[in-house]
């Protein structure tokens, strides 16, 4: 039984074991999502974004791991336990990364990263691939002396050189893993499973939507449900229901399409999936924080943090989607960016005003959103009629 996927085999492109596998990472987005509600400065915004980049980092590449290699084979199916082992680990030191558990979560994703590629020089045997990732382990050895000094060094030092890991491990894919003796990849060299790619980031997309909607819950579920709480609470999750109807009603399909068909999927799927769908993440995190506040406190005047997390959260989306679809279409969405300037500009004059109760904006944030999904499907109605 071979280890390297076959991908013109038909079959699901998802194999239940990788839905498993995903389970880990629900627990990882609630905690980046309470460790950003606990300490909203931005000091710990700071903190949740590095670790969301780290979280998303380990998931992502095993995302690309699971392209090339079967997720039924015995050997990389103990490897998928493995890491939910190490993910858990890491996911369960998020709350004390930067502080008592900083070793915990530099070992274990250390372990996921070079772990994980170890196993798949060995899968790939033979394979034009295994130089690709023998340059791939080459440059997390690399970070990981910076990730494991760093925890061990703690305090400022630790922020710095676990920075420099982070830009290394983000970095290397830009330049195409240069690597000693091997050189460097290409991207034609990363022959991927478009359709599996797209399909592994729509399921992250969902698992971040299910965070929030998991917040809007227990946060009603403390609160006392009087009228107000309850329109904040149908605002918050109709906040949820459009952000994913602005990804999955036209845009997931056509550029799992797009990556399908075209000559370089693995350009697409480094720049499309593996950065873009970064501020998407970071945006349904932001969101979900601001969702829990306006719930929590829709009437008043809305605080600072309120207003950051509840327009910055879609507008980041937003951001995050444009740059996608920039990617993958090669056109810029003037809607989004218009829906994007709206949020800013509200996000300014309830700074400079304070007297918007939090669920007027939460309702702000929710129309424009409306506006964008109804534009996009009413667009691409026009467009397969023109067709």
């Amino acid at each position: 039984m071979r280890a390297i996927r076959n991908h013109g085999a038909e079959g699901p492109r998802v194999a239940p074991f990788e839905l498993f596998f995903d389970l880990v990472f629900v627990f990882a987005i609630t905690q980046l999502s309470h460790l950003l509600l606990a300490h909203p400065t931005f000091g710990s915004a700071a903190q949740a974004l590095f670790l969301t980049l780290a979280v998303w980092w380990a998931w992502m590449y095993t995302t690309w791991t699971t392209n090339y290699c079967d997720p039924n084979h015995p050997v990389i199916r103990i490897m998928l336990a493995g890491l939910m082992l190490a993910s858990l680990i890491m996911a369960a030191s998020v709350p004390e990364a930067f502080g008592d558990r900083a070793m915990w979560f530099a070992l274990a994703y250390v372990a996921i990263q070079c772990g994980r590629t170890a196993v798949v020089i060995w899968a790939t045997a033979g394979h034009r691939l295994q130089k690709v990732f023998i340059g791939v382990c080459f440059w997390f050895l690399i970070s990981a002396v910076f990730w494991i000094t760093g925890a061990w060094l703690g305090g400022a030092a630790q922020v710095a050189l676990w920075i420099i890991a982070l830009l290394l491990d983000y970095g290397a894919p830009m330049i195409r893993f240069p690597t000693p003796v091997i050189g460097r990849s290409s991207t034609h060299d990363w022959q991927i499973n478009g359709a599996h790619m797209a399909e592994r980031c729509q399921l992250f997309i969902i698992i971040a939507l299910g965070e929030s909607i998991l917040v809007t819950g227990a946060t009603l579920a403390r609160a006392t449900p009087d009228a107000l709480t309850l329109a904040a609470f149908t605002i918050c999750l109709l906040g949820s229901v459009a952000m994913w109807w602005v990804y999955f009603d036209t845009a997931a399909d056509l550029a799992a399409e797009r990556i399908e068909s075209s000559d370089d999927p693995g350009r697409l799927g480094r720049s499309a999936y593996t950065y873009a769908h970064i501020p998407m993440v970071l945006g349904i995190i932001v969101s979900a924080v601001g969702d829990e506040l306006v719930i929590a406190h829709p009437g008043g005047h809305a605080e600072v943090v309120t207003v950051l997390t509840a327009l910055g959260g879609p507008a980041l989306y937003l951001a995050g989607h444009t740059w996608f679809k920039y990617i993958v279409f090669g056109t810029f969405s003037l809607p989004r960016l218009t829906a994007i300037g709206a949020l800013c500009v509200l996000a300014v004059l309830a700074i400079l005003v304070p007297v918007v109760p939090p669920l007027l904006l939460s309702t702000g944030s929710l129309v424009i959103l409306i506006v964008v999904a109804i534009w996009d499907t009413h667009h691409y109605r026009r467009l397969q009629a023109a067709a």
